[in-house]
C-alpha cells in the first residue's frame, strides 16, 4: 500500500515470550470526538506497514483507531528479512497485538476488526478460524488461501523445512503485478523496507495453512467481508472464490474484475474503499 502524507505514532513492543524480538508498532489515534471501534492492520510479505497510511487515514476519517505493525523478519521489526523464529511466530505476535489493542485507552468498549492483506489476510483469517482471540469482524483482502505451486516446489516445501527452516531464497514475486498503477510499482520497488526474501519454513507455514484456514470456512461465525482481484497473479484467487461459496451469510465477498493484488491501490481504488465503508456502516453504527 502506498505512503501518504499521515505520520503514524510509533513505538517498539516485545511479544509474548520474546518470540519475535521488538516489533515496531503504527498508531494512527482516532480524531476527536466519538470513536467507533479499533482497526487492527497486518500487512503482506515482504512489505510493511509505512504502506498503509492510505488505508489508515480513510478509516480515520470513518470515525476507527488504527493500528498496525511490522512483522517479525519486515520493516522496522527485528528478525531476519523474511524468516520467522518458529511456526508461533506469527499467531504468537497477532495474538499479542490484539492485546494491546484491546487496550487503548479511548476505545476499550468499541468493537476490534482485524484487517488483513495477502499474507496478512492468511494470518488474519487464521486466526479467526482457530479463536486465537475473539474479534468482533474482519476484513480479508487479496488473502493468500491458495498457492500456485507446482508439482515440483511442492516436494521441496516439503522437504527443505524439516533440513534448514531458516533458508532464505527470493520470494518469487513478480513486482509488476503488484498493482494495476506504475507510479505503486515504481514505489515498492524504490522501497528500502520492501525485500524479497522468504524462509522455508514461512513457505511452508503459508502453503499449508491455507487449506487448513479453507476447511473452516463452513463454520465461520464472525462478520467478514473478502475483497480480491480477478487477475491477481501473486496468490491464487480461487482460494478466495472457494471460500466465498463454502462460508455462510457472515461472509460477505466481493471479486474485482481486472485489478491486480493491491486492490487499494488499484486506479478505481474508489469501489473498494465504497465496499469496505458500505460493510462497515452495516455492522459497526456511526
Amino acid at each position: 500500500m502506498t505512503d501518504m502524507h499521515a505520520t503514524p505514532e510509533t513505538f517498539f513492543i516485545s511479544t509474548q515470550r520474546g518470540l519475535s524480538g521488538q516489533l515496531a508498532v503504527y498508531d494512527w489515534p482516532a480524531p476527536e470526538g466519538f470513536v467507533r471501534g479499533r482497526v487492527l492492520l497486518v500487512h503482506g510479505l515482504g512489505e510493511h506497514m509505512g504502506r498503509y497510511a492510505q488505508v489508515a487515514e480513510q478509516l480515520r476519517a470513518w470515525g476507527f483507531a488504527v493500528r498496525g505493525y511490522d512483522h517479525h523478519g519486515h520493516g522496522r521489526s527485528e528478525g531476519p528479512r523474511g524468516d520467522m523464529v518458529d511456526a508461533r511466530c506469527l499467531m504468537g505476535d497477532l495474538a499479542c497485538m490484539i492485546d494491546v489493542t484491546r487496550q487503548l485507552s479511548l476505545a476499550q468498549d468499541k468493537p476490534l476488526i482485524l484487517l488483513g492483506h495477502s499474507l496478512g489476510g492468511l494470518i488474519t483469517a487464521h486466526a479467526v478460524a482457530t479463536q486465537l482471540r475473539p474479534v468482533d469482524g474482519l476484513v480479508l483482502s487479496s488473502p493468500a488461501l491458495a498457492t500456485s505451486a507446482n508439482i515440483v516446489q511442492k516436494i521441496l516445501l516439503a522437504l527443505v523445512p524439516r533440513l534448514a527452516p531458516h533458508l532464505c531464497v527470493d520470494n518469487g514475486l513478480k513486482p509488476e503485478f503488484v498493482a494495476r498503477d506504475p507510479q505503486v510499482v515504481q514505489a515498492y520497488l524504490a522501497d528500502p523496507l520492501v525485500h524479497r526474501r522468504i524462509s522455508a519454513g514461512l513457505a511452508q507455514w503459508i502453503t499449508q495453512q491455507g487449506p487448513l484456514t479453507l476447511a473452516q470456512a463452513f463454520q465461520w461465525d464472525v462478520p467478514t467481508l473478502l475483497l480480491y482481484a480477478q487477475d491477481d497473479h501473486l496468490v491464487n484467487p480461487a482460494g478466495s472464490a472457494q471460500f466465498a461459496q463454502r462460508a455462510p451469510a457472515c461472509v460477505q465477498a466481493h471479486c474485482f474484475e481486472g485489478m491486480y493484488h493491491e486492490i487499494f491501490n488499484d486506479p478505481d481504488q474508489a469501489l473498494v474503499f465504497a465496499q469496505l465503508k458500505d460493510w462497515l456502516d452495516a455492522h459497526f453504527s456511526a
